[in-house]
C-alpha cells in the first residue's frame, strides 16, 4: 500500500464521516421542528446544530480534496 492508496482511503473516510454527521443534522432538526418549538427555542437547537453543520462540511471538503488529490498524483 503507497502512501497515495492512505490518502485516497484516508480521505474516503473523512468524507464519509462529514456526510454521517451532515445526515445527524438534518435529522436532528427535523425532529426540532416536529417538536413544535417555539421560536426562540427552535433558534437555540439550530444555532447548536449549525457548528456541527460547518465541521461536516469541511470534514467533507477536505476528504474530498484528498481523494482527488491522491487520484492524480497516483496516476
Amino acid at each position: 500500500m503507497t502512501v497515495f492508496d492512505l490518502l485516497i482511503w484516508g480521505g474516503a473516510a473523512l468524507t464519509l464521516i462529514g456526510v454521517g454527521l451532515l445526515i445527524w443534522c438534518i435529522m436532528t432538526v427535523a425532529r426540532a421542528r416536529k417538536a413544535g418549538l417555539n421560536d426562540q427555542a427552535l433558534k437555540n437547537k439550530m444555532r447548536r446544530v449549525l457548528a456541527v453543520n460547518m465541521a461536516a462540511l469541511g470534514a467533507s471538503t477536505i476528504g474530498l480534496m484528498a481523494v482527488v488529490l491522491g487520484i492524480v498524483l497516483a496516476g
